[in-house]
């Protein structure tokens, strides 16, 4: 079998022959009318017949010309289309992201209202599970992660990192049982995170307290709550004081639905990552998708650190106003009188 004429040359004819004009073929391929002249030239040489009358206002297909046209333009109809299914099969369909429960019910959800206006025409579902994902067998285009960052065979992106802080409901903090040192916890219910969901990293009340002078006689009995976005929910509901990660917390703090008793923050191993095959992270809806949640990621690292530095210097202010002593009761100064000699 012969090979295929150059490209390039077959272009040139079927403009020049649907045009019947090389000025009119140029224009449209946005090349000189010599341009095309010089392709056409090329594929009857190549060919070894004429593909054109030239005539003297114009051009007229050859008996040749005449024969090949159709099949070459049914040639290219087929290029298109396949070239169209091909872009549909990465552009169409849904993008499935798997995110865990907390992450989507407190961080992204929210947000995602954002993407939806920005790529109207892409259409996203969100799979909400703590699983692994398994992106070999079409579970999720991406996904987003809590954990140490090793995800081999994908593209890995580290969208923000994580810390720990203790929260409570406002009404408890300056309820019946004040929450003012460390030891005022002992007078409260401790809400602990399911540990093996979060990292060796994350602290315990145990640990906590121990860091803090206070040493418990008896084991932390509280209610261990999962998923996380429950733990928070339950101190939102003044059922305990949580040892929460900050990511989770921030809008019930912003909200003033919780408070933090101690300014204190704890960073942890983990991160948050956004998790993509190798061989599919550049398809355009996955692309998309990425270039915004990184840049919500950014500016939830912006607002976070605004925060916490108001957060710290709320916490200071009123630490310094319970620490500044009420002022003594002036006395009377006593006189001795000594003894006429």
């Amino acid at each position: 079998m012969r090979p295929l004429p150059p490209l390039n040359a077959l272009r040139a004819f079927e403009a020049a022959a649907r045009h019947l004009s090389m000025s009119r073929a140029a224009d449209e391929l946005h090349v000189t009318p010599a341009a095309v002249s010089h392709q056409v030239k090329g594929l009857e040489e190549y060919l070894g017949v004429q593909l054109f009358h030239r005539l003297q206002r114009g051009l007229a297909l050859t008996k040749a010309g005449k024969t090949y046209l159709p099949g070459l333009r049914d040639g290219f109809e087929k290029l298109q289309q396949a070239t169209e299914a091909l872009f549909q099969s990465e552009t169409g369909g849904p993008l499935t992201v798997s995110v865990t429960p907390t992450f989507a019910a407190k961080w992204l959800v929210h947000r995602l209202e954002n993407f939806t206006q920005l790529h109207p025409e892409i259409q996203v579902m969100l799979v909400a599970t703590s699983l692994k994902v398994r992106f070999e067998e079409g579970e999720a285009d991406i996904a987003v992660r809590y954990g140490p960052g090793v995800y081999p065979g994908c593209r890995v992106d580290k969208m923000f990192e994580e810390e720990a802080y203790l929260v409570c409901a406002p009404s408890l903090a300056d309820g019946e049982h004040p929450i003012r040192e460390p030891r005022d916890l002992l007078d409260h219910t401790l809400l602990s995170p399911v540990q093996h969901e979060i990292d060796e990293s994350f602290p315990t009340w145990e640990i906590w307290l121990r860091g803090h002078g206070v040493h418990c006689q008896q084991p932390i009995t509280g209610p261990t709550i999962s998923p996380h976005w429950m733990l928070v929910e339950a101190a939102v509901q003044g059922q305990g004081v949580a040892l929460v990660k900050a990511s989770v917390a921030e809008r019930d703090l912003e909200s003033g639905r919780l408070v933090r008793p101690f300014a204190e923050t704890l960073p942890v191993a983990h991160a948050y990552w956004l998790i993509s095959p190798e061989e599919t992270a550049d398809k355009p809806k996955v692309r998309a998708f990425r270039d915004w949640i990184m840049a919500e990621a950014r500016e939830h690292a912006v607002q976070h650190a605004e925060m916490e530095a108001r957060q710290q210097a709320e916490w200071a202010a009123r630490k310094a106003a319970r620490a500044k002593p009420a002022k003594a009761k002036a006395k009377p100064k006593r006189t001795s009188k000594r003894k006429a000699s």
